[in-house]
């Protein structure tokens, strides 16, 4: 078997395979493409395993090709869509595509010397000049409308199945735009392997057709699963239907983190294989250790940590790691004032704030303060209760009637934060 194929296979990727593909991978070293439509200035990680495949096929030793669809991007891939998207003009698209390029460079070796660095392309540099007439005449002769409307991705929009819409002839003609790049490539690149989510299967074979037919070649198709998380939901958007952004200051690496460390232990366990390069030995150990002590979350750990590192950084995730430690009380009171306003902010994002004059906080007694100024707590005799009981937490340290605030309890030298219990938090600002 190829290594590349096994690899996929291990780690509970591979979908569909054409015939002849493990074949040509071993015969030589060989070039793929995987396209990303610009439809915002940042991927998110709905692309990340689209990104991983090309990673790992450099990695074994072959040439990956990340192609920018500013051409298509125009139109919109109708897979996997009950309704036809909003269509972009060609300044935005062209920005979208400057800021994928910059992205994907991050996690590609485009750069090195060898045969097989990666390279980046854009359709619309060969789609500008094709006329439709050239292309009625030239590529839409070699494939037939039978053949594209026996396409699941058509077939269902057609059918109206799961509240489609139907669709414009716009988005009919997107599967032979994609083919006519895979021609192109395969003609002026020597690209003969397209690969991406199993969704794009219809798309791809259609471009394998058009060589077959138009360039008397052989081309080959590879897919992907479509990651969904184990309780069927989709995977990769918040609670409230959100993105996690690749680009930091869209999705902060904190909540990035955040977001690998909550996954479930069944998730985790599908996920450890499908978005780090662990090897399957460290894989299996790691599933067997957190199977016997669950309580400690090593797999989601471990997870948070490959992902995080492979898209922000190593710096990153050790901001991200301290403030995941203060957020669940794992931290000092000085890690906690040496937080920078922005981290601090993404840490306690929602907890509800107060503004006081700076000198009022610094003159003011810790009842008052925690009473009537702030509001945190309703009255004096409920806050005189409450730090008598030792209930009341500043800056995650405990604290009595007689405290006194100072210059140096100020987060970033404005903030306060205040804590009754595990989970009642609130923030004071001094402004």
């Amino acid at each position: 078997m190829n290594a590349f194929i096994e690899e996929l296979k291990w780690r509970g990727l591979l979908a569909d395979i054409m015939p002849g593909t493990e074949e040509q991978l071993n015969k030589e070293m060989t070039t793929a493409y995987i396209g990303f439509d610009p439809t915002a200035d940042s991927l998110h990680i709905g692309s990340l395993i689209q990104i991983k495949i090309l990673a790992h096929f450099q990695r074994h030793g072959h040439k990956p090709v990340a192609l920018v669809g500013g051409a298509t991007g125009m139109i919109g891939d109708p897979s996997g869509k009950s309704a036809e998207r909003n269509l972009l003009d060609e300044k935005t698209l062209l920005y979208y595509e400057e800021c994928l390029k910059k992205q994907l460079s991050n996690f590609l070796d485009f750069e090195n010397d060898a045969a097989n660095k990666a390279e980046l392309v854009n359709n619309y540099d060969w789609m500008k000049e094709v006329t439709f007439l050239d292309f009625a005449k030239n590529i839409g002769k070699h494939i037939s409308v039978n053949y594209m409307m026996a396409k699941d991705s058509v077939k269902k929009r057609f059918s109206g199945e799961d509240g489609a819409e139907g669709m414009s002839f716009t988005e009919f003609t997107y599967q032979l735009l994609q083919g006519y790049d895979f021609l192109h490539l395969y003609q002026h690149k020597g690209i003969k392997l397209q690969m991406g989510g199993s969704d794009q299967w219809g798309n791809i074979t259609t471009g394998t057709e058009l060589i077959r037919k138009k360039a008397r070649g052989e081309a080959f198709a590879l897919t992907t699963k479509l990651i969904t998380k184990a309780d069927g939901s989709k995977f990769g958007k918040s609670e409230s239907g959100e993105n996690y952004w690749l680009d930091a200051k869209k999705t902060s690496p904190y909540k990035f983190y955040q977001f690998w460390l909550n996954a479930t232990d069944e998730d985790a366990e599908r996920f450890i294989h499908y978005y780090t390069f662990l090897e399957k030995e460290t894989i299996e150990l790691l599933i067997q250790e957190h199977k016997i002590t669950p309580h400690e979350r090593k797999l989601q750990k471990k997870l948070a940590e490959e992902v995080t590192v492979w898209v922000h950084g190593r710096q990153e995730y050790e901001k991200a790691l301290k403030a995941s430690e203060i957020l669940f009380g794992r931290s000092t009171a000085e890690d906690l004032v040496n937080l920078d306003e922005e981290l601090f902010l993404q840490i306690f994002d929602g907890v509800p704030q107060r503004e006081i004059n700076k000198s009022e906080i610094l003159e003011s007694n810790i009842i008052d303060l925690i009473s009537e100024k702030s509001g945190f707590l309703k009255s004096k005799g409920e806050a005189k209760r409450e730090l008598s009981g030792n209930a009341i937490a500043l800056n995650k340290e405990k604290v009595d009637d007689s405290f006194k605030i100072t210059e140096k309890d100020l987060i970033d030298g404005q903030f306060i934060l205040l804590q009754k219990g595990k989970k009642n938090y609130f923030i004071i600002k001094a402004i």
